[in-house]
């Protein structure tokens, strides 16, 4: 086995619950645990990215959420944690793996992990890296008037579900280049069959407490810091990406050209070098 490549996926009983983590590379390195946005699995992380990344001397970690992937569900609709457990959990995975601190990245609307992390466990944080998130605030742009979500479907017929999740990611890629269509729905096939109830995963995360850090905001982050932001993102349009990044004291920003509310590969290259000259700069 090549030193970059995955040591498999394992249950780990963490907080409760079990969580299906796999980690990338060599545990000696500085460790990068990547956090995947709202209703995505593990695999949202595309192996060969965490490859990459672990090809330049990184111990990458990626996992499976409650209520995604293999880790443990709640019946859908009544999800029986906060953003703050799921913080608790990124906690326990490092503990597991023997993470003292990590290199934090997050997505989306987990961004809010990463900012519970950054403000009320800033000793287990070496850095952060927010990609697609916001700050949040009223005065920023709405989604994009382009932006049209398929209907829901019915979480019982498995093709359906496919469809709608695929037009999801179609829709959330912004008219980027990048999209592509057959590595999508590779992806997104694997994933509903690999879930424990994709039911739970379609609707959980957006029925949680959406309680943050006990003692601040982005303002209080003191951990170097990294925004990521596509230049097509239709949900959350570039100036939230910006005033994430002057939210934050010393902030640096990479804006992904062509890339929307996802990272497809052709943007890969930029992404990993600036993570890796973020976490060199931040390395404990």
């Amino acid at each position: 086995m090549n030193a970059h490549q995955s040591h498999g996926e394992q249950l780990l009983s963490i907080n409760g619950v079990e969580l299906c983590v796999e980690a990338f590379g060599d545990r000696a390195s500085p460790a990068i645990t990547l956090v995947a946005g709202a209703a995505a699995s593990m695999l949202w992380w595309d192996a060969r990215l965490c490859e990459r990344i672990a090809a330049h001397g990184r111990f990458v970690v990626r996992y499976d959420h409650r209520d995604t992937g293999r880790s443990t569900c709640y019946p859908p609709g009544r999800p029986a944690y906060s953003f703050t457990d799921l913080a608790l959990d990124v906690l326990g995975i490092q503990d597991a793996l023997g993470i003292e601190r990590a290199h934090v990245v997050c997505q989306s609307m987990f961004g809010g992990i990463g900012l519970i992390l950054g403000v009320d466990h800033p000793d287990r944080v070496a850095s952060l890296t927010f990609v697609s998130t916001s700050t949040g605030a009223d005065d920023l742009p709405p989604p994009s008037s382009d932006l049209v979500m398929p209907a829901e479907p019915d979480s019982s017929d498995a093709a359906a579900v496919v469809e709608y999740v695929v037009a999801g990611a179609r829709a959330y890629a912004g008219g980027s280049p990048y999209f592509d269509e057959a590595a999508s729905r590779a992806l997104v096939e694997r994933d509903v069959a690999r879930a424990r109830s994709y039911a739970s995963t379609l609707a959980n995360h957006y029925a949680i407490d959406l309680d943050g850090p006990a003692r601040g905001g982005f303002g209080d982050i003191a951990a170097p810091t990294l925004v990521v932001h596509g230049d097509h993102d239709p949900l959350l349009p570039l100036p939230h990406g910006k005033a994430l990044r002057d939210a934050i004291p010393g902030a640096k920003l990479l804006v992904l050209e062509g890339a929307g509310h996802d990272l497809p590969g052709p943007v890969w290259d930029d992404l990993v070098s600036a993570l890796v000259r973020h976490t060199e700069e931040g390395r404990p």
